[in-house]
């Protein structure tokens, strides 16, 4: 949240010079509160597990969110109870006449298919599309970020040698950008998956920005038209203990993963995981929530967009 003082105090522009956020008395008058509409379409196989996660990391913003799941209707979740999509989630069908302040599109477990072989590709296209005009803000992770960046911009994802799984380090790229506000200059989070995008396609694109990268584990968070769009290459939200889940997972099916990297204390399977990247996770939500959702989004949901709350 911002921090309110009198317009004309000195500190003021020291304060917005180092990214952080400051309102003066005017704009504090000017501001109208509400809850947040904010819509998941949950993509995950454990969906239970995903919506425990996202709803953690989002609940450190002192903002009232008000939260829609959404499932597809293309595809059958074979991992989640038919009871308890029908109690908790909508489909695209229901809900494509209502607006949302924010919208988060999650990973999917089919990144090493081609996107028009998904078998919801088509329904999912038209949700990315919907989004431009229903939606302030869309975030997309992991896979949702792929496809996101594929769908929007053009940018193809590549498959990698061997799957991407651990911790890695990350280096803030654009500090003054609002996303990147508290940030250290290295962070951690984690990564989950077989295919990347390149670095030079998305430089390419003078629509996009690269806020965040590893020498690792490569591009991390993008940043398009202000905030429209914005795509996170990893998994913030991850629990302590899913990457251990998945990497038993693997050993189960016989697929011979390698160790997740920096994750288990001396690479030791057997030992409890460090947990090193909660904080930075629920600052990226946060400052998800109240820059590119809160402070930008229209107080009527239903209006023409001239009465922004701001």
């Amino acid at each position: 949240m911002p921090i309110k003082i009198m317009s004309d105090l000195p500190a003021k522009a020291k304060l917005e010079d180092e990214n952080i956020f400051v309102m003066d008395e005017n704009r504090a008058l000017e501001q109208q509160i509400r809850p947040l509409q904010i819509l998941i379409l949950n993509l995950m196989p454990l969906k239970q597990d995903t919506e425990l996660q996202l709803l953690r990391a989002m609940s450190n913003t002192p903002l009232q969110i008000d939260i829609t799941f959404m499932q597809m209707e293309t595809h059958v979740s074979k991992n989640t109870s038919a009871s308890h999509l029908l109690k908790f989630y909508n489909t695209f069908s229901e809900i494509k006449k209502q607006k949302f302040d924010g919208m988060i599109i999650t990973g999917a477990p089919v990144e090493q298919l081609e996107f028009e072989d998904v078998n919801y590709w088509n329904e999912i296209s038209e949700i990315m599309e919907w989004s431009n005009t229903h939606c302030t803000s869309t975030l997309h992770i992991c896979w949702g970020a792929q496809a996101g960046l594929y769908y929007h911009y053009g940018v193809r994802k590549e498959m990698l040698k061997e799957k991407l799984s651990g911790i890695y380090n990350h280096t803030v790229l654009e500090r003054k950008v609002p996303l990147m506000r508290g940030f250290d200059d290295i962070f951690f989070a984690p990564n989950s998956r077989y295919t990347g995008v390149s670095k030079k396609d998305i430089e390419a694109n003078e629509k996009l920005t690269i806020l965040a990268e590893s020498e690792e584990s490569g591009v991390y968070i993008v940043l398009a038209d202000e905030g429209k769009h914005i795509f996170v290459l990893g998994h913030p939200e991850y629990d302590r203990l899913t990457l251990d889940l998945e990497y038993k997972r693997d050993l189960e099916k016989g697929i011979n993963p390698s160790i997740p990297v920096n994750y288990y204390p001396n690479d030791d399977v057997m030992q409890k995981p460090n947990l090193s990247w909660r904080s930075h996770a629920n600052n990226l939500y946060t400052n998800w929530l109240n820059y590119y959702v809160y402070q930008i989004t229209p107080y009527e949901l239903d209006s023409d967009g001239e009465d922004y709350n701001i």
